[in-house]
């Protein structure tokens, strides 16, 4: 299984252009605790960590670098705050295409060494991530820096690299398939590309007949409010800000795809939701401690954003709501360590084993 399941409703590229890792085919679990501590019985996570490098990103990269082959490319520019450039540069790897990539200032070790281990060449740029006008200045440098033969601009996003996004489409095809008529699903944003990805394919879907579409929610870290919070208020234009969430992977504090997403989220009949890093970090530990979920700070913002919905009494009850666990807590091990709460694992001796291991044990 991969995206190319749905070659007939992705972009045309012949076959012996596309490129495979096995990603898609994501497990969509029902909650066993949170949800129902909640009031909401039909919680739904969609575990993108499961991809093969551990996110939603390798369906974008699978896309695009499908499309560098087919084009004769052999030179991806692009930028990252982590899981897009892991993602880019496994495949570039396995399409023998060269990968260079500028990181957002905060990005976490891991994810370089991800990036490293498959062979991109990374380059960290002061401010970027934090600052919208270097920000902003970043994307146009590479812009101009791609604009040559033999290379291709790759950030994940519709404004630059539309072909690429439609890989992430294939995230809404897969739930339609998976749960009968989804009533809300909540996604993370930082430049707002998943959440307008899905929210295209599921009015696809309903261009195509199916099933009506979700409702399609943004959430955001309060530190990254461009998008959700001026939707929330009834504006149709995103705007930048000055980052300050912790929440790598949702650093993005320009406008990109921001306003398309209003409006996508609005016609669906969703709306956007903000929330605190501490409301994240708490949500990790808890899909870790109560689902079995291991996630980064980043795949936690969808259910966190769905939990105040409901505690808003946004969403009924007995509604269908799917929320997007977009990486794997591998991803970022500062984070890991911290929801972890200071415990370690102690050395004993063997004879030791009979007082540690008996349940009443502190």
């Amino acid at each position: 299984m991969s995206i190319w399941n749905f070659r007939e409703l992705l972009p045309d590229i012949p076959r012996e252009h596309q490129i495979s890792l096995g990603e898609g085919n994501t497990p969509l679990l029902k909650s066993r605790r949170i949800g129902p501590s909640a009031g909401l019985h039909r919680l739904y996570f969609k575990l993108e960590s499961s991809n093969p490098t551990g996110s939603y990103k390798d369906r974008f990269a699978a896309a695009a670098v499908s499309h560098m082959r087919a084009a004769g490319q052999t030179l991806c520019v692009a930028t990252s705050s982590g899981n897009t450039g892991s993602a880019l540069a496994a495949y570039c790897a396995a399409a023998a295409i060269d990968c260079r990539i500028a990181i957002v200032e905060t990005a976490p070790e891991a994810k370089l060494l991800q990036m490293l281990a498959y062979g991109a060449k990374l380059f960290r740029v002061r401010g970027f991530g934090i600052d919208p006008q270097i920000t902003d200045s970043t994307f146009s440098t590479l812009a101009t820096l791609a604009d040559r033969p033999g290379a291709a601009l790759q950030i994940s996003a519709f404004k630059y690299s539309p072909r690429g996004m439609a890989g992430v489409q294939t995230i809404a095809y897969e739930i339609e398939n998976q749960l009968e008529s989804p009533q809300h699903v909540f996604s993370p944003a930082g430049g707002g590309g998943l959440t307008l990805a899905v929210a295209r394919g599921f009015q696809q879907i309903r261009v195509a007949g199916r099933h009506a579409a979700p409702k399609i929610h943004c959430v955001q870290p309060a530190g990254n409010d461009t998008i959700a919070g001026p939707m929330r208020a009834g504006k149709n234009r995103s705007a930048a800000v000055r980052c300050t969430t912790t929440i790598s992977g949702l650093q993005v504090p320009s406008v990109i795809d921001g306003n398309e997403v209003i409006e996508a989220c609005r016609t669906s009949g969703g709306t956007g939701h903000t929330v605190t890093d501490d409301e994240v970090f708490a949500m990790q530990q808890r899909l870790a401690r109560e689902e079995g979920i291991f996630c980064e700070p980043a795949g936690a913002v969808a259910a966190a954003g769905a939990l105040a919905a409901a505690a808003r009494d946004e969403i009924g009850s007995e509604d269908a709501v799917v929320c997007l666990v977009t990486g794997s807590g591998f991803k970022d091990l500062a984070s890991a360590e911290r929801l972890t709460d200071g415990a370690a694992c102690e050395t004993i001796n063997c004879g030791q084993l009979s007082d540690y291991f008996n349940p009443h044990s502190p």
